[in-house]
């Protein structure tokens, strides 16, 4: 039988200012280890650690630009595109335009503090 997710929990961002993550799937929400969607909704100026994740990550904008630096130059990711960063991959994100972004964050295996390597 389906199991109905009835709302997402909200969990603590990492970043220079308040991000709001609601993961609907995942480690915290419904125990998924194998894989996180997560809506995520980023202010404007937003910028988070520089990471290389153990994990897949494929985000989907669904509106605003969400940067993302990675070794070999700069994303401008619009509403309506997607990107994919592979494990291993340096990567950094960023909502720097007037109105933030909002986008879905899909991760393989689920996102775990354990597992996206941070920079110092």
């Amino acid at each position: 039988m389906p199991t109905l997710i009835a709302k997402p929990t909200i969990i603590e961002a990492a970043g220079n200012k308040p991000k709001q993550i609601a993961e609907f799937a995942g480690r915290v929400n419904s125990g998924h280890g194998n894989v996180s969607v997560a809506h995520m909704k980023s202010p404007q100026g937003w910028v988070e650690p520089g990471q290389r994740p153990d994990f897949e990550e494929v985000t989907v904008v669904l509106r605003g630009m969400l940067r993302v630096e990675h070794e070999g130059g700069v994303l401008e990711v619009r509403a309506g595109q997607a990107v994919v960063a592979k494990p291993g991959e340096w990567v950094r994100y960023s909502s720097p335009e007037a109105d933030g972004a909002e986008y879905l964050a899909v991760c393989l295996p689920a996102f775990s503090p354990d597992t996206v390597h941070r920079d110092a």
